[in-house]
């Protein structure tokens, strides 16, 4: 894999050691990452590097216009070639909160679980890379 065909993931976390974390995991498991705060920084990010995004991986609870689910709603309308993997500690998805496309994962998580959460979800091509270490 060279660099140009890395693929990338947005994080959408708003706590910044969860951002870290999660940020870690993914590049890990072979993406790169773009950051955002919130819900609206995200869809500002995604107008422009929506070509090279394949996930977005997004909390539900954050500051901006948006929240989590209606991210994704979004995302998936806007963009339906992007996985997407809602996270929450606090709240569960509810009937019409997240389109059909999008994964739910329960916080607190860890890299085993989104790797192998990956692996069931994104394309052969763009499986994860195998752990090099478990945390």
């Amino acid at each position: 894999m060279t660099l140009s065909t890395v693929p990338y993931a947005i994080v959408v976390e708003d706590d910044p050691i969860i951002m870290m974390a999660t940020s870690y995991i993914l590049e890990e498991a072979g993406f790169r990452i773009y950051e955002a705060y919130d819900g609206d920084e995200a869809v500002r990010m995604l107008d422009e590097k929506w070509e090279s995004t394949i996930l977005l991986f997004s909390d539900v609870d954050m500051p901006g216009s948006m929240n989590g689910f209606a991210l994704a709603r979004y995302v998936a309308e806007r963009w339906p070639l992007i996985e997407i993997v809602i996270a929450s500690g606090h709240q569960s998805p509810k009937e019409g909160d997240m389109p059909a496309k999008a994964t739910f994962v329960t916080k607190p998580f860890n890299q085993r679980m989104i790797h192998e959460h990956l692996q069931e979800i994104l394309p052969d091509e763009d499986k994860p890379e195998p752990l090099k270490t478990a945390v």
